[in-house]
């Protein structure tokens, strides 16, 4: 907690131009009505912070405006598309988890954030991307991102599936940090084991393997956790799950007919980064 403050005060201080975004909610791509916990408006010293991106890939994917959604062609910028799978129920059963496991005073709802709202994203310290292998981050969102981690800030990449998404997930990073790409995180670091130790890891599938009985998709068989250290290789400062769908594990965690082994590794998996973020 007093890392995640730290990070704030030290952004403020530099002088962001913008104060911080209000709480918003956006229609995603499986719910539109998923009411607020009643203490949503609660101050916290966390809140769990959504990446907002357009899809596609590529520099901007569809002219960095849209994406597909589940209705067609959509605006990313108003929900529905690639950023919102599994939003908000994922993240809300989380801060559940998190307040539940932790001491971490974590906000109940998440906050969607937008490379384009100024500086709003250095307000967030720790930032999850899903379905990141469809990012199609502008020049310009390349660029804050990377100011973002540079000034300290967190980024989880998760969803990714086989290897043309990871392909452009990659590039996504090697553009956002140049001559830098992520490598496997090997088993004795600190992000596994700083409250759980999590060596023995096995893959996480999604409730659609209920239907589809595959527990991957896109050849996605063999599950990865890779990073990106910051120049002095003592701090993880990108973690990419592939061939994982942890938020998934976060989303399907109270229904009986999803695989408990899922949402054990996948909760205790983001535990793990959220406390390595705010003390690391």
């Amino acid at each position: 907690m007093l890392r995640a403050l730290a990070i704030i005060g030290i952004v403020a201080a530099a002088g962001a131009a913008l104060a911080q975004m209000p709480w918003r909610e956006y229609e995603g791509q499986e719910y539109n009505n998923f009411p607020a916990p009643a203490d949503a408006m609660v101050k916290s010293e966390f809140v769990f912070a959504r990446l907002m991106y357009p899809s596609g890939g590529g520099r901007g994917g569809f002219g960095g405006r849209g994406g597909f959604g589940r209705r067609g062609f959509a605006d990313w910028r108003q929900g529905r598309t690639d950023w919102t799978n599994d939003y908000p129920r994922a993240d809300r059963h989380l801060l559940v988890a998190l307040r539940r496991l932790t001491r971490v005073d974590a906000r109940s709802v998440e906050q969607p954030v937008n490379l384009d709202d100024g500086d709003d994203v250095y307000n967030w310290p720790f930032l999850y991307m899903v379905r990141a292998g469809n990012a199609g981050l502008t020049d310009e969102q390349t660029v804050k991102l990377r100011d973002y981690i540079a000034r300290g800030g967190f980024l989880v990449g998760d969803d990714i599936w086989g290897i043309n998404e990871w392909a452009n997930f990659r590039e996504t990073i090697e553009r956002v940090l140049p001559g830098k790409t992520p490598n496997e995180i090997p088993d004795d670091d600190p992000v596994f084991h700083v409250a759980f130790d999590l060596t023995k890891r096995y893959q996480i599938s999604g409730q659609w393997s209920l239907r589809s009985g595959v527990p991957y998709l896109n050849g996605g068989i063999d599950p990865h956790w890779r990073g990106v250290w910051d120049e002095k290789k003592s701090r993880l400062i990108v973690s990419a799950w592939m061939n994982n769908d942890t938020g998934d594990s976060w989303e399907w965690a109270d229904v009986p007919e999803y695989p408990e082994r899922y949402s054990a590794l996948g909760i205790r998996i983001v535990v793990n980064h959220i406390v390595y973020a705010m003390s690391h």
